[in-house]
C-alpha cells in the first residue's frame, strides 16, 4: 500500500524541489493543512507544476459570475500527453459519440476527480494540491494507462467567502472548541456559487455559468470514473462508496459492482491506518443532477465520498466524541480515496473500457423509446437549449399519429404530431440520459431518499407530451425563425402575446427602457387574430414624449423574437378597445427582496438569479437586520424568500407591513414565508389540519425503535410533481391553461381561501410522479397552491409551492412575474 505511505511521506518530510517541481508546502510557504489556501494561489500552484513537469497540463474553462478562473489539469505519462488528443477521441469513438476514425485499441482509463463543489468545504481542493504532487512524483507507474483530470476548485466563489472569512476570524493557533466564532459561518455560508446556487444539484440543468461551461470539458471527456470530494458533519467519519438505495434502474450491474470494488480498495487503506469510515447509507443514486449521478448516467462510476469537517471544522475542531479533527487528517483522508481510485482504474483499465462501450450501446429494454413534446414553441426552444447544453440529440416528427402514455392525462392516448412537434429518442449514445430526464413517473425501489423524487421535463417546462414505446418517425430539426418586425409609425400601437418566459423578458426590456405598456385582462380580437388574458398592448398614445418610439418597440422585439401585429386603430374586433378599464397599465414595480439570516439562502438566490439573469429587471435587496428601518413605501412589491420569519420579524415590522400592504402595497411570500401568515390576525390563510388519529395517550406509541424514520415518512412529501387546478382568468394564471404541475417539496398545506382568489389548488390530489406519503397526500385535499388575498388596496400573494426552485421548474416562473406585474394592477 505504498500510495498511502505517500501522503505521510509528504506531510512529514520537506521534499527536495524535483526537477524544478516545487511541493505544495514549498510553493505556499506552508505544510498542507496549516491553512486555508486562497483560490488563485492553488491555481497558481497547478500552473507552476504544469510548466515545471512533463506530466501535467493546465487548461482554464471558464470563470465564475466574480470571474475567478475555472481551470483544470491534465495528468498523464509523457507519452500519453503527446498522444492525448487521439486518446480522448478514440475513448469517445468506444462509447459512439464520435464516428470511428481510429483503429487504435490502446485504451486508457479516464479518470476526472471534483473538488469543493461546495465551497466550505473546503479541505478537498487543499487535497487536490497533494494528490496532483504526489502523482508526478511518487505514483507515476498509475499514469502509464489512466489519465486523470483534476479540477481543483468547482466552486471558487464559494470557496474564497468561506476562506477568506476563516482567515479573518481564525484565533491562532486555532481554537478547537465547538463554540468558538471560527466553527460558526455567517449567513450565507460559503457552500453555494455567487447566486448562492447548491452547484452540487445543477449538473443536468446547467442554469449557472460554472456549470454550463464544465459541461463542456466534461462532454469532451467523458470519464470512466467521477468522483465528486464533500464534507459532512463534524461527527460522521468518511463516507464512500458503494451508495445507498435507491438506484435508478438505468444504473448497471457492472456500475454498481465496480463502485463496491473501489470501496473495499478504500476500504483497506483506512482499515490499515485505523481510519472509520461508513458506506450504502444516505447518499443514493437517484436525482440525475447530482455530481455523482449526472455522471453516472453517462456510463461513469460516478461517486460522492465524504470527510467530517464541513464549514465548522476550520483547522481543527473538537468532536462529539472528543477526537480532534484537523485540516490535516481532512487532507490525508480525501487524498487516499483519491489515490486508491486512480489505483483501481489503472488495475481495470481494460474492463472500464469494455463496459463504457456495453453502456452507451442501449441493449436493455425499457418501458418507452420515443418522447414527443408539443406546445409553446418558446418552451419547446428552452427544451433545446437545454438539450444542447446536454449534447443531446433531437429531431422534429413528421405528420404522423403517436400513441402512448399522455403525461396531462396519465393515461394512454392517441395523438397527432406534426412538423413542430421535437421527439427526442433514446436511441442514441446518451439514451439513458433521455430516459432519465423524460420518464413521466420516477420507479422507486425506496422512498427514503436525499433529494426530489421526480423532475420530468415535460412537467418542468409545461409541454405537452406522449411517451411512445416506439420510434417516432423524424425529420431533419429546422432552424429557429428570426422575426424581423417591421415598424408602422401610422398605427394606433403593437400587440404582443403573453405565453412564456420570453414574453416576460420582452415587457421587462420595454419596461427598462420606459416605454409604457398595457396588459388586457379579457380576451380580444383585433384585425382578425385573437389575443388571450394577458396580451401585451403597446400604444403610440401611452408613448407620445418617448422619443423614436416605433423604433425601438421594434428593436426590442426583435431582439427578443417577438411576433408583434401592429394594430391599424386601438377599436377592437372583439373584446375591449385600448382605452377600456380592462386594459391595464404595467407599472414599472420598485420591488424589493429581503435576505439574511434566517432566509433561505437558497431561495433567496434562485430570487437573485432569477432577477438578474433570466428576467433582467432591477430589484434592491434588503437585510432583514437593518429592515425595520426601511420606509417600505419606497417599493411597490416586498418579495419574502422561505424563511423562518417567526425570529426576525418584530410586531412592529408586521404592522409595519400591514399598514403597507393596506396603501397599495403588494407582499409576495414563498413557501415558508406563506406560512409566516397562517393563522395570524388579519391573514386568511389558515394551516390544513390533519386528521387527529386515535388517541395514543392510553395505549403509547407501539412503533419499534427500527421502524420510527419509515413510519414517519407517511407524513412526508419528497418533491414530487402534483396536478393542480387552475382558475386562468385571474392574472396570476395568465398564460397558462386550466391545469398546471405543480413540483411540491414537502407536505406543508394550506386550507382554500374562503375570501380570497385560490388561484392554483388541489382538491383530490394527484401525484404523478414522485414520493408523497399516504397522510401527506390525505392532507393536500382542498389546499391552495398559489393564491392572492387583499387587504386593503393592496396584495398578499401566497405561492406555497416555490415555482423558482433551482431555476429549473421553467413552467412555473411566469406565476412569479405575473404575480409581480399583473395582480392587483
Amino acid at each position: 500500500m505504498k500510495y498511502l505511505f505517500s501522503l505521510f511521506a509528504f506531510l512529514s518530510i520537506n521534499f527536495q524541489v524535483l526537477n524544478g517541481q516545487q511541493s505544495p508546502e514549498d510553493f505556499l510557504g506552508y505544510e498542507p493543512g496549516e491553512q486555508f489556501s486562497r483560490h488563485a494561489d492553488v491555481i497558481n500552484y497547478f500552473a507552476h507544476l504544469a510548466e515545471n513537469s512533463s506530466l501535467v497540463q493546465h487548461h482554464t474553462y471558464g470563470e465564475t459570475y466574480e470571474r475567478r478562473a475555472l481551470t483544470y489539469a491534465i495528468i498523464s505519462s509523457e507519452e500519453n500527453l503527446k498522444n492525448l488528443e487521439s486518446i480522448r477521441k478514440n475513448h469517445l469513438e468506444n462509447a459512439g459519440l464520435l464516428n470511428r476514425e481510429n483503429t487504435s485499441d490502446n485504451q486508457k482509463a479516464i479518470v476526472w476527480l471534483s473538488y469543493n463543489v461546495h465551497g466550505n468545504e473546503a479541505s478537498s481542493t487543499e487535497a487536490a494540491m497533494v494528490t496532483l504532487y504526489s502523482l508526478i512524483t511518487e505514483n507515476t507507474d498509475l499514469l502509464e494507462n489512466t489519465v486523470v483530470i483534476i479540477d481543483p476548485s468547482v466552486n471558487p466563489d464559494g470557496r474564497d467567502r468561506y476562506v477568506n472569512w476563516y482567515n479573518q476570524v481564525k484565533a491562532t493557533p486555532f481554537n478547537t472548541a465547538q463554540a468558538a466564532t471560527e466553527h460558526h459561518e455567517p449567513w450565507p455560508g460559503g457552500r453555494p456559487n455567487h447566486y448562492l446556487f447548491d452547484l452540487n444539484r445543477d449538473w443536468a440543468w446547467a442554469t449557472q455559468k460554472e456549470t454550463r461551461q464544465r459541461l463542456k470539458i466534461y462532454n469532451q471527456w467523458m470519464p470512466h470514473i467521477h468522483v465528486d470530494f464533500h464534507e459532512q458533519g463534524i461527527n460522521d467519519p468518511y463516507y464512500f462508496a458503494p451508495a445507498a438505495e435507491p438506484f435508478h434502474e438505468v444504473i448497471t450491474p457492472f456500475q454498481r459492482e465496480f463502485q463496491t470494488k473501489i470501496g473495499k480498495n478504500n476500504a483497506a487503506y483506512f482499515d490499515e491506518e485505523g481510519w472509520l469510515f461508513f458506506t450504502k447509507e444516505r447518499f443514493d443514486l437517484l436525482y440525475p443532477s447530482y455530481g455523482d449521478t449526472y455522471p453516472t448516467y453517462l456510463g461513469a462510476i460516478g461517486m460522492t465520498f465524504e470527510q467530517a469537517g464541513h464549514g465548522r471544522a476550520g483547522l481543527g475542531i473538537e468532536t462529539d466524541e472528543g477526537e480532534i479533527l484537523t485540516l490535516k487528517d481532512r487532507i490525508a483522508h480525501h487524498f487516499t480515496t483519491g489515490l486508491s481510485t486512480i489505483e483501481m482504474a489503472s488495475q481495470n483499465a481494460q474492463e472500464l473500457n469494455a463496459e463504457f462501450n456495453k453502456f452507451f450501446s442501449n441493449q436493455e429494454e425499457f418501458e418507452y423509446n420515443s418522447y414527443a413534446l408539443s406546445g409553446n414553441p418558446d418552451k419547446i426552444a428552452a427544451v433545446k437549449q437545454l438539450l444542447d447544453r446536454q449534447e443531446i440529440k433531437y429531431q422534429n416528427a413528421e405528420n404522423q399519429k403517436i400513441r402512448g402514455y399522455n403525461y396531462s392525462s396519465g393515461q394512454s392516448s392517441t395523438t397527432n404530431a406534426t412538423e413542430e412537434t421535437l421527439v427526442v429518442s433514446s436511441d442514441q449514445p446518451k439514451g439513458k440520459m433521455v430516459k432519465v430526464l423524460f420518464e413521466p413517473a420516477t420507479k422507486l425501489v425506496d422512498s427514503l431518499t436525499y433529494d426530489i423524487t421526480a423532475w420530468s421535463i415535460p412537467y418542468a417546462y409545461g409541454l405537452e407530451a406522449i411517451a411512445s414505446p416506439r420510434s417516432i418517425s423524424t425529420a431533419s430539426t429546422t432552424p429557429e425563425k428570426n422575426i424581423e418586425n417591421i415598424a408602422n409609425p401610422s398605427g394606433a400601437g403593437y400587440i404582443s402575446k403573453w405565453n412564456s418566459m420570453q414574453d416576460a423578458r420582452f415587457l421587462a426590456a420595454l419596461l427598462n427602457e420606459n416605454i409604457r405598456v398595457r396588459f388586457s385582462e379579457v380576451p380580444f380580437e383585433s384585425q382578425g387574430q385573437q389575443f388571450d388574458r394577458g396580451s401585451l398592448i403597446i400604444t403610440k398614445s401611452d408613448n407620445r414624449n418617448t422619443e423614436s418610439f416605433d423604433e425601438k418597440v421594434i428593436e426590442i422585439a426583435n431582439k427578443h423574437n417577438r411576433q408583434l401585429l401592429t394594430a391599424n386603430s386601438s377599436f377592437a374586433g372583439s373584446g375591449p378597445d385600448f382605452g377600456s378599464p380592462d386594459v391595464k397599465l404595467v407599472n414599472p414595480e420598485r420591488i424589493a427582496v429581503l435576505k439574511g439570516e434566517d432566509i433561505s439562502s437558497l431561495n433567496y438566490g434562485e430570487i437573485w438569479h432569477f432577477f438578474e439573469q433570466d428576467l433582467n429587471y432591477p430589484i434592491t435587496r434588503i437585510d432583514i437586520d437593518y429592515f425595520e428601518r426601511i420606509n417600505l413605501f419606497q417599493f411597490d412589491v416586498l418579495v419574502m424568500p422561505e424563511g423562518y420569519y417567526e425570529d426576525v420579524f418584530s410586531e412592529t415590522v408586521l404592522e409595519n407591513i400591514k399598514s403597507w400592504v393596506r396603501n397599495g402595497g403588494k407582499l409576495i411570500a414563498i413557501g415558508e414565508a406563506a406560512g409566516y401568515f397562517s393563522g395570524r390576525d388579519d391573514f386568511k390563510l389558515k394551516e390544513n389540519e390533519a386528521e387527529k388519529p386515535e388517541d395514543s395517550t392510553k395505549t403509547g406509541n407501539l412503533v419499534p425503535y427500527n421502524q420510527r424514520e419509515r413510519e414517519s415518512i407517511k407524513n412526508l412529501i419528497t418533491g414530487s410533481i402534483v396536478k393542480t387546478k387552475l382558475d386562468n382568468t385571474h392574472p396570476m394564471a395568465f398564460g397558462y391553461g386550466d391545469s398546471y404541475f405543480s413540483l411540491k417539496l414537502n407536505s406543508d398545506s394550506y386550507s382554500l381561501l374562503n375570501d380570497g382568489y385560490n388561484v392554483a389548488y388541489i382538491q383530490d390530489p394527484e401525484i404523478v410522479s414522485g414520493f408523497a406519503g399516504s397522510e401527506a397526500q390525505q392532507n393536500l385535499k382542498n389546499s391552495v397552491v398559489f393564491g392572492e388575498e387583499s387587504l386593503g388596496n393592496g396584495s398578499i400573494i401566497y405561492l406555497v409551492d416555490n415555482p423558482l426552485f433551482r431555476s429549473f421548474w421553467e413552467n412555473g416562473k411566469l406565476f412569479f412575474v405575473n404575480s409581480l406585474f399583473f395582480v392587483n394592477n
